[in-house]
């Protein structure tokens, strides 16, 4: 196909071939989210033939490749992605670590510019995924920055009405929190990744695809915890700075500018300040749901 739409987190992200540009094929994870609707938030237009950075243009940002081995997680040195500035340019440069060919992108993109173009080179064939990790977390990540919301490492349900993020770091907790609020008959937004929104009538939580059968989801948001495997289950509240400190911790965020993260920041606060936010230590149990239903 020349063109079509994602609608991921509220966001509509438009996709066109470029003129020389290849045919578009996206990934099963996005067959959900394809939006018939004409117009989109964002449109990138997608080409196909290599892409040099400008002379002179800076480095502002780079990420390893984090490979995990029997549960450890090792930084590769391969060069993976980076974020590089050029005037009032941005330009993304990534390979493609999951791809059966060695492919390289380039991303030209903006803050405060609408429309952005792709060059992707080095595929085997005419049809390429514009949104193929790792480009679909990155450009969902700056789209977060650009609306002024929030990425973030967390799993979300939605039981009864009452919508709860359980954010924290690998192994504290998500995707066994999720599990029991599953098993208990709640709506599982996502176990790893989230957006939240300030929809201007609350907040809400929006999931990522990252698994072949996500479907679009999302829940009002009630309550945030920040998790912590313990002995017992015990709920410390969290005020002010400190609730702003231990959720920016597990946000999503590149900080290579001073507005980037002050936006951040600004979103935060004013998030903590309107939605509870506590420290949750926590068995792996039912005794946790209770503790949560029984403080609600």
């Amino acid at each position: 196909m020349r063109n079509y739409n994602l609608n991921i987190a509220g966001y509509n992200i438009g996709f066109e071939a470029a003129a020389n540009g290849p045919e578009l094929k996206p990934s099963s994870r996005f067959l959900r989210n394809i939006n018939p609707n004409i117009g989109s938030d964002i449109l990138i237009r997608v080409h196909s033939e290599p892409f040099n950075l400008p002379k002179g243009a800076e480095r502002v940002f780079r990420a390893p490749y984090v490979e995990e081995i029997n549960g450890i997680q090792f930084n590769n040195e391969t060069n993976f992605w980076s974020v590089w500035k050029y005037r009032s340019g941005l330009y993304i440069w990534t390979i493609f670590p999951l791809s059966a060919s060695e492919k390289n992108a380039v991303l030209k993109f903006s803050l405060a510019s609408r429309e952005w173009d792709l060059w992707i080179y080095g595929a085997r064939d005419d049809e390429t995924d514009p949104f193929e990790y790792p480009l679909d977390g990155l450009i969902l990540y700056y789209l977060t920055v650009i609306n002024g919301d929030i990425m973030i490492h967390a799993s979300g349900v939605n039981n009864a009405g009452h919508g709860y993020i359980f954010s924290g770091v690998s192994g504290k907790g998500k995707s066994t929190m999720a599990k029991l609020w599953d098993n208990s008959g709640a709506k599982v937004i996502h176990d790893d990744r989230l957006i939240l929104r300030n929809t201007g009538n609350g907040y809400k939580m929006f999931n990522t695809p990252v698994y072949n059968n996500d479907e679009p989801r999302e829940s009002s948001l009630s309550k945030i915890f920040i998790i912590e495997h313990g002995n017992e289950n015990m709920l410390v509240p969290l005020k002010g700075a400190n609730a702003v400190t231990q959720v920016l911790a597990n946000c999503i965020q590149h900080n290579w500018g001073a507005d980037i993260i002050a936006r951040l920041l600004g979103s935060i606060s004013i998030m903590c300040g309107t939605i509870p936010t506590s420290k949750l230590f926590f068995k792996p149990d039912r005794s946790v749901i209770d503790l949560i239903l029984d403080n609600e």
